[in-house]
């Protein structure tokens, strides 16, 4: 059995960084724009398309595109869906390779199978406006309103698709808030626990 992380992240909360904080520390590979390359290039669809994936709302998607909920690529038209089955293949085909930390894109449901260690990032509104003030140079009503629409497009995307609910801490082996022990704290208690649970070998 390989050691298969996955994180899934309020927006703002500095998810991504733990989880490359854990990969550093345990040496482990992170998924995450390298999971959409390697999905645009397997399947040859263009690499734009898979990286809109979970960051946008697919029901304002499909009312452009009500006959079946089509997107644009580089190759023509290609149901979402079918996306959705490539992008699958792809994290069970790193999952079964070795080692792997991935972020989002229903990986925890994707790969539920597996005995995998399944993590939430949050943090506070308050924490997470502040931190997207700091970062991306915004005011605090567009940082809030920037993460509550990041949130909804996540939320929508990971409902639709596992039929689950997004965030809610009975569907993870841990939710943690960052704002309390930093990324570097947050990334160790992450391993410590997981090690204590026997998923991380």
């Amino acid at each position: 059995m390989h050691t298969i992380i996955n994180v899934g992240r309020s927006f703002g909360s500095g998810g991504g960084f733990v989880a490359k904080a854990i990969g550093k520390k345990l040496s482990i590979p992170v998924y995450d724009n390298e999971l959409i390359s390697k999905a645009a290039e397997e399947s040859g669809y263009s690499k734009s398309l898979f990286a809109k994936g979970e960051e946008r709302s697919l029901f304002s998607v499909s009312s452009f595109f009500a006959s079946g909920r089509l997107s644009y690529s580089d190759s023509g038209y290609v149901n979402d869906n079918v996306m959705f089955k490539i992008q699958s293949e792809v994290i069970r085909s790193i999952a079964e390779k070795g080692d792997a930390i991935i972020i989002g894109r229903c990986s925890d449901y994707i790969l539920r199978d597996l005995g995998c260690l399944d993590v939430f990032v949050c943090a506070p509104m308050e924490f997470r406006i502040k931190r997207l003030m700091e970062n991306e140079g915004l005011s605090a009503d567009d940082a809030e309103a920037l993460m509550r629409r990041k949130d909804r497009t996540r939320e929508t995307y990971y409902n639709y698709y596992t039929f689950g609910a997004w965030g809610v801490a009975s569907n993870y082996d841990l939710c943690i808030d960052s704002s309390i022990l930093g990324i570097e704290g947050t990334a160790d208690y992450i391993i410590d626990f997981g090690r204590r649970a026997g998923r991380i070998r």
